[in-house]
């Protein structure tokens, strides 16, 4: 009886390593957002004549967005602290309450409207993180106050 409890023993203790092999940083949902999380993602955003960097997300939305660039949205006027631009396809989502908008977040709202905030302020609504512009500086006045052209692109 000890023999057969001890093989038992082995067999079970093999068959949770080779679980735990199958799952990379011992996750077993499928729905995990986070990729490397030592590589960091980095765009260009053109506003006129007006040059931004941004880090990207390690998100499947930043990911996706990413994929899309090089492109140029005619982004409209929102709320005096916004602007947007619906893509003309769907992103994955994991969309949040955010509760505060950061000046310089890029963010979707849905799962397919591009949303670049030039003023921070509080919120209710849900987003999916795309981005954040690394400075700030000459944003507001970039975006002016009507609608404008944005191109985004890796680097």
């Amino acid at each position: 009886m000890k023999n057969i409890s001890k093989v038992l023993l082995i067999v079970l203790m093999i068959c949770l390593l080779l679980i735990m092999a199958a799952c990379p940083n011992g996750t077993t949902n499928g729905d995990s957002e986070q990729g490397d999380p030592d590589e960091v993602y980095s765009m260009k955003i053109t506003i006129g004549n007006r040059e931004f960097t941004a880090t990207l997300y390690d998100t499947a939305t930043a990911q996706a967005f990413a994929k899309l660039l090089p492109m140029t949205l005619d982004m409209s006027e929102l709320n005096g602290n916004e602007k947007y631009n619906y893509l003309p396809t769907t992103l994955p989502t994991k969309n949040e309450r955010v509760g505060n908008i950061e000046a310089g977040d890029i963010m979707l709202y849905g799962n397919s409207c591009v949303v670049l905030f030039y003023k921070s302020f509080s919120t209710p609504y849900s987003y999916a993180k795309i981005g954040k512009i690394n400075d700030i500086s000459g944003l507001q006045q970039a975006v002016g106050s009507g609608s404008v052209a944005v191109t985004f692109q890796t680097i």
